[in-house]
């Protein structure tokens, strides 16, 4: 009996990956080999970053709050204190947005934990 390759199934598992490879330059973009480690390589980095922007996004929060904490003469670590003590349910996304957009709201609650 004849070996079975079942090309459909090969060829429908190589166009889902060469349309993932879409946008990738020269080679990257349509030769099946060099497109399946491109494609992998991406996958993993997305994953792994995925993860990573959550990490980034909480650090420049933090950045943004300290320097409008400094403003008023405290630091982030004092600040933060006193407004997990006052009982403010603000997190630090929007504490930072405050910081950066609205200062006179952030000055407000500055003084609200003085």
């Amino acid at each position: 009996m004849p070996r079975s390759v079942n090309s459909v199934a090969s060829r429908a598992r190589r166009k889902k990956v060469l349309k993932q490879a879409k946008g990738f330059f020269g080679r990257r973009k349509n030769v099946w080999t060099v497109a399946k480690n491109a494609v992998e390589k991406a996958m993993a980095y997305s994953y792994r970053d995925r993860k990573q922007k959550k990490r980034n996004f909480r650090a420049l929060w933090i950045m943004r709050i300290n320097a409008g904490a400094r403003l008023h003469g405290m630091s982030y670590s004092q600040f933060m204190g006193k407004v997990k003590a006052a009982g403010i349910e603000l997190n630090r996304k929007v504490l930072a947005d405050l910081a950066m957009n609205h200062p006179e709201a952030f000055a407000a609650i500055v003084n609200q934990v003085k």
